[in-house]
């Protein structure tokens, strides 16, 4: 039953809704002749345009998923909407909805769908509440954050009471990057998100995060951005650097940590998906798309294959490991 845990839907409800009334979360819908709409929130933020996948209809996603093998997705929205600038109260709001809404599309699809939950991240308390509420009340099998919050690494921010609220849980937060912040040569994806990810792997090692929450589960997109492949680079560090100039409270090189995330297989490169599970194996390796994106896998069964793992490997990878980490 492969399952494929890091994928993207917008379901429209969301645009309609805020059409009726986008002035109650401090959302325009900005409409685009021949083309589809983007958003512009109150306090600034102008959200790229969506494309047709994103807000297609589930019946249409069932068959994307249906012609490369895909028993299962696990839906999470968009980073680049969750708006972590809106006032606070807006801000409950939006990801109220956009809780609900997704939860209602995934109820219309028990076999096929399951669902990260958001949140409003600047305010902890208020994050951690709602994650509980969408773990208990509407199926969430885990939290979704952004790598960043209006451009501060999450090891940075006072957000301990969300990561106990998920490790009581016992599920699991899916980091993914977000806010591009180049317009050229497509080095967002390429380079940035990467990057985003790996930036905020850091701060959650040195600040002592992963330290005080032990048994915090998190998955993190696109292989880990570059921290298996800087890994010596940020042991040298923590060796080197003055640890309380640089608020470095990790009690162990970084090195040691990389077996607390659990990775995406989106790298195209067989020998990089290979490099990934000689550093943490295969058991914290999940099968992932980034489906309906650029940059998606548009074929991630065929990619672990391509890797020459073992029949045993890719049903840990594709099934077992997702199964046991989402509890599915």
């Amino acid at each position: 039953m492969p399952i494929d845990v890091h994928a993207h839907y917008v379901p429209p409800r969301i645009l309609d809704v805020l059409r009726e009334r986008g002035r109650d979360y401090g959302i325009d819908v900005v409409e685009r002749a021949g083309a589809c709409p983007c958003l512009a929130y109150a306090h600034g933020l102008k959200v790229r345009p969506f494309f047709p996948r994103l807000i297609e209809s589930e019946d249409a996603r069932i068959a994307a998923m249906d012609r490369v093998g895909i028993e299962r997705q696990v839906l999470m929205l968009w980073a680049d909407i969750f708006g972590y600038g809106m006032p606070a109260r807006e801000s409950r709001a939006w990801h109220r909805l956009m809780n609900e809404s997704l939860a209602d599309a995934c109820a219309r699809h028990p076999g096929r769908f399951s669902w990260f939950a958001s949140g409003p991240l600047p305010d902890a308390p208020s994050a951690a509440r709602e994650l509980e509420r969408c773990v208990r009340e509407l199926g969430a099998v885990g939290g979704m954050v952004a790598a960043n919050v209006e451009g501060r690494n999450l090891g940075e921010l006072p957000l301990d009471e969300y990561w106990s609220a998920a490790q009581q849980l016992g599920v699991p937060v899916f980091i993914h990057p977000a806010q591009p912040r180049t317009r050229h040569y497509a080095l967002n994806p390429i380079v940035q998100y990467t990057f985003d990810t790996t930036l905020t792997l850091g701060s959650l090692i040195f600040s002592g995060v992963l330290d005080r929450f032990p048994r915090l589960d998190l998955i993190v997109s696109h292989g880990g951005g570059a921290l298996p492949y800087l890994v010596g680079r940020f042991d040298v560090m923590h060796a080197r650097m003055d640890k309380a100039e640089q608020r470095n409270v990790a009690s162990a090189p970084p090195s040691d940590y990389l077996r607390r995330f659990h990775y995406d297989t989106i790298l195209h490169d067989a020998a990089a998906l290979r490099y990934l599970a000689d550093k943490v194996k295969t058991d914290r390796i999940v099968l992932g798309s980034d489906d309906p994106f650029p940059p998606m896998d548009r074929d991630p069964l065929a990619s672990v294959r391509a890797a020459g793992f073992s029949a045993g490997d890719i049903a840990l990878i594709a099934d077992a490991n997702p199964r046991r980490l989402l509890r599915l």
